[in-house]
């Protein structure tokens, strides 16, 4: 997610900056960063993400794509190359 150059930085602009990312790559390899709260600069915080996820809804992704892209995928990735995971 880069404001300047993709959307702007309202729950919408965001989701439509995850549908893009979503259509191009497929809903398992899109996923909000570990860095989200606090090192990229929005109008809302962790704590307002039902704002993100009812954007989301609106643009038509589904609850298993909304999902995925709010930490199944990146549990997935973490937990598959942290040390003590599946080899």
């Amino acid at each position: 997610f880069w404001a300047d150059v993709t959307c702007d930085a309202s729950p919408d602009g965001v989701a439509a900056a995850i549908e893009a990312a979503v259509e191009l790559l497929g809903a398992d390899h899109v996923s909000l960063g570990s860095d989200y709260d606090g090192s990229v600069t929005v109008g809302f915080d962790t704590a307002d993400l039902a704002m993100l996820t009812h954007a989301l809804r609106a643009r038509g992704l589904t609850e298993e794509e909304i999902r995925k892209v709010a930490g199944e995928n990146m549990l997935r990735v973490l937990r598959a190359r942290l040390p003590g995971g599946p080899d």
